[in-house]
């Protein structure tokens, strides 16, 4: 089976977070009074945009490149696992 888990990830979190940061960029000013005036959507929205790219890159470049590099299947079998049966 070849799943990745960084895929799925990546796509809510950049999901969720462009909301977010979307939400946070065209709130009100005073609507983040009670947060000493930081805007805390904005903020958290663009750190899990940028968490999700982050994400799906390392998921498309693992696609690419192959699961399993050739360099650690020697290594594998020298612990007595046969990773390719």
């Amino acid at each position: 089976m070849n799943f990745d888990l960084r895929l799925p990830l990546g796509l809510i979190f950049s999901l969720f977070g462009g909301i977010i940061a979307v939400d946070g960029a065209l709130s009100d000013p005073p609507a983040y009074a009670m947060s000493l005036g930081i805007n805390v959507n904005l903020g958290w929205g663009l750190v899990m945009l940028a968490f999700g790219v982050a994400m799906l890159g390392l998921a498309l470049r693992a696609r690419r490149k192959g699961s399993c590099p050739k360099s650690l299947i020697p290594k594998i079998k020298d612990l007595g696992h046969d990773p390719l049966p």
